[in-house]
């Protein structure tokens, strides 16, 4: 495996995609603009890696693109094409990101890992919507290649991260308010697992074993997000849990808590709009 010291633009390039991912707006039912663009501010506290107890907080730029085209859309499920689109399912595919990890005390004297980008094909199934589809329930089923941002870029696994996905667009009191609700247990292989929980013999200690982990089951993820977009801006937060009880790297010496928290918050200016108007449904 290639480890190494990851560069400060890909830290800033990756922690961008986190934020801008987890709080991806969500678009209502109605004519709206072929692409929105906007660019703000943010920041995110993450821990260092799944499982470890220490921890970084990040200011980070927020971009924010929406785009409504026929066979690629940027919304709130991401960056996606759109190959196949029916009534019940859509084949889409999925982005996601993962921030580097340095100077974690876990891993001291082992080497930096790299931020990663995460490409993948998904299925969206269409479970249920109102009537006034203010209230969506779909079920996500992306499978994502991990690719490095340095060194020379390279896979370091697979991951299947199926989840219920709830979309919610409020009225009364609090009309003008979306809220998602996202959860559902997560998967990986073999050298993903390695790539963040082994520890071979070179870098073992008295207090640190040698550990080599199994693919499989990675725990689960609860994520919950609130957004609202005005004329001129758009603000949104997300907080999200993890639970790692019963996952195949668990009992790495490398994992120093198996249930925590990480959250995050943003600004968005509106700079520019298509005059284009298209309708949306999402």
């Amino acid at each position: 495996m290639l480890y190494g010291c990851p560069r400060r633009w890909d830290h800033r390039i990756a922690l961008a995609a986190v934020l801008g991912l987890m709080l991806s707006p969500c678009a209502r039912a109605q004519q709206r603009p072929l692409w929105e663009f906007g660019m703000g501010l943010g920041g995110a506290v993450f821990n260092d890696y799944r499982g470890a107890t220490s921890s970084h907080g990040y200011p980070l730029p927020v971009p924010y693109f929406i785009y409504r085209g026929d066979l690629l859309r940027s919304d709130s499920s991401g960056v996606r094409g759109l190959f196949l689109q029916r009534r019940l399912v859509e084949f889409n595919v999925s982005v996601n990101a993962a921030p580097p990890v340095f100077n974690s005390p876990a891993r001291a004297g082992m080497p930096s890992l790299y931020s990663s980008v995460e490409v993948g094909p998904a299925l969206q199934w269409h479970l249920w919507a109102g009537d006034d589809r203010r209230l969506k329930v779909d079920l996500l089923t992306p499978v994502r290649d991990a690719i490095t941002l340095s060194g020379p870029p390279h896979s370091i696994g697979w991951r299947f991260t199926p989840a219920l996905n709830l979309d919610y667009r409020s009225a009364g009191i609090a009309a003008g308010w979306d809220f998602g609700l996202l959860a559902g247990p997560e998967y990986a292989d073999r050298r993903y697992h390695e790539y963040y929980y082994q520890v071979t013999a070179r870098y073992a200690t008295g207090v640190r074993p040698a550990y080599d982990p199994s693919g499989g089951y990675s725990g689960a993820q609860l994520l919950v997000s609130a957004s609202r977009r005005f004329p001129r801006y758009w603000i949104g937060a997300y907080l999200r849990h993890d639970w790692l009880q019963g996952a195949a790297f668990a009992t790495s010496p490398l994992v120093q808590t198996h249930s925590y928290w990480s959250t995050g918050i943003g600004y968005v200016w509106m700079i520019s709009a298509s005059s284009r108007m298209v309708e949306s449904d999402e």
